[in-house]
């Protein structure tokens, strides 16, 4: 299906002395235009998925198919938003976000209209000639979202872009993102260590075990949209919250005992 991600047996093992398993037997089926959180501790092989289904990284064994293709490169159609924006300091706000039309050699004129509505979406328009230093933290990740989404790319993934984040602008680029993303409904896959960032925002969350990385569990959300912030106060929110704690703390991540 056009869009979608699907993983069997997906094995990574980085080469070396220590041979470092970072994945162990991902199983994955994301349908077209959903949403999917995924979530787990720290070095569990999340980012190393991420990049494996955008072909920076190759996988040790299983299938990983992108669009119904075998990922071997970079896919075509797909964006990727990284923790950190990186955005060129030297160019205007509309200058980075052409760049990715640069990159594929295509007539930047073109998207002139695709940029405007972009730069609308996540209220940037009066921010479009400005430099990335003139923005604060939460304008410039708009901004690499609205680079990620410019060639209309039908996979966006998604390496916890909020982690460097304040806690205010965080639950506000939380909404932002729901927003853009019930316009474009793309399919995205969003890593994060945030059990209530990956309910609020995810069709389904994917929990992903200790490394070697294993999808532990998939939960789905059945919360309606949009989601406002207040949700997450409901207990309709506190269950998932709850229920993933508690796969946490059967790994033995969280041992409130100890605490």
């Amino acid at each position: 299906m056009s869009g979608s991600v699907h993983a069997a047996g997906v094995h990574k093992q980085y080469p070396g002395p220590r041979g470092v398993q970072a994945l162990a037997g991902i199983d994955a089926d994301i349908p077209q235009g959903r949403f999917v959180s995924i979530l787990g501790p720290s070095g569990c092989g999340k980012s190393t998925f991420l990049r494996c289904v955008a072909g920076l990284e190759t996988i040790t064994d299983g299938t990983l198919e992108v669009h119904g293709k075998p990922v071997r490169g970079a896919p075509d159609g797909i964006g990727i938003v990284f923790q950190r924006d990186a955005l060129l300091d030297w160019r205007s706000i509309r200058s980075n976000i052409l760049l990715p039309v640069e990159f594929a050699h295509k007539p930047v004129a073109r998207y002139a209209e695709k940029v405007d509505h972009l730069l609308a979406l996540t209220k940037l328009t009066d921010f479009a000639n400005s430099y990335p230093r003139e923005l604060s933290g939460g304008m410039r990740q708009r901004a690499a979202i609205c680079r990620a989404l410019v060639d209309d790319p039908e996979l966006l993934l998604m390496d916890e872009p909020f982690g460097a984040l304040d806690a205010l602008t965080r639950d506000q680029m939380n909404v932002e993102l729901q927003r853009i993303w019930m316009e474009t409904r793309n399919t995205v896959m969003f890593v994060t260590h945030g059990i209530a960032e990956a309910v609020f925002l995810g069709d389904v969350v994917m929990v992903f075990s200790p490394r070697p990385g294993r999808i532990v569990e998939t939960i789905t959300i059945d919360l309606p949209r949009p989601r406002p912030l207040a949700i997450r106060e409901t207990p309709e929110f506190g269950k998932y919250v709850a229920h993933i704690r508690g796969l946490f703390q059967d790994m033995g991540l969280i041992d409130e005992k100890k605490a």
